[in-house]
């Protein structure tokens, strides 16, 4: 009954992931679209985004991270509901990944502003040590709809209260 627990969590927090990729490739573009009509109110040259991989879509790393971990957790989720040992143990390892991956994902989301700063200053290229930061951050933002910040919101409850709940279950089996 517990490792069942374990991988109905796990099905959850892959299905968490799989979001991800799902609303950026929806409402991507026109988060991107945004950000450049604002990079261009700011005299911006056009590209920029392109040239210094920023992206709001579901290309790279923002398609293959989630999917990547959903499959992870599918898999384990199978092993724990056919009660493998290996389910079990790796459950351990994956599931405090996760926790860990999640942290850096929140925290990304909330030191946007200061890491994107960061990252044109490294560039040592004054038109991107120009930009308004938060008004480009915001205006892809408000690209997305008003539903995408409580999804958002969803998305790291489930993570974390379902890998909490995932490990504790394994530790009782």
């Amino acid at each position: 009954m517990n490792a069942t627990l374990a991988a109905v969590m796990q099905i959850l927090i892959a299905l968490a992931f799989v979001s991800i990729p799902i609303v950026r490739a929806r409402f991507g573009p026109a988060a991107t679209t945004a950000a450049e009509t604002e990079l261009a109110r700011q005299d911006v040259r056009p590209g920029v985004l392109a040239e210094n991989g920023l992206r709001f879509d579901a290309g790279g790393h923002e398609t293959w991270a989630p999917v990547a971990v959903a499959t992870v957790m599918t898999t384990l989720a199978v092993l724990n509901f056919a009660g493998s040992e290996w389910g079990q143990t790796l459950t351990w390892i994956f599931q405090s990944l996760v926790i860990v991956m999640n942290g850096l994902i929140l925290y990304s989301n909330l030191t946007a502003v200061s890491s994107v700063r960061a990252a044109f200053a490294r560039k040592g290229d004054p038109e991107l040590a120009r930009i308004d930061v938060p008004a480009f951050l915001k205006a892809a933002e408000n690209a997305f709809p008003g539903w995408v910040r409580i999804q958002q919101n969803i998305r790291h409850a489930i993570v974390f209260g379902g890998s909490a709940l995932a490990l504790a279950a394994i530790a009782l089996t």
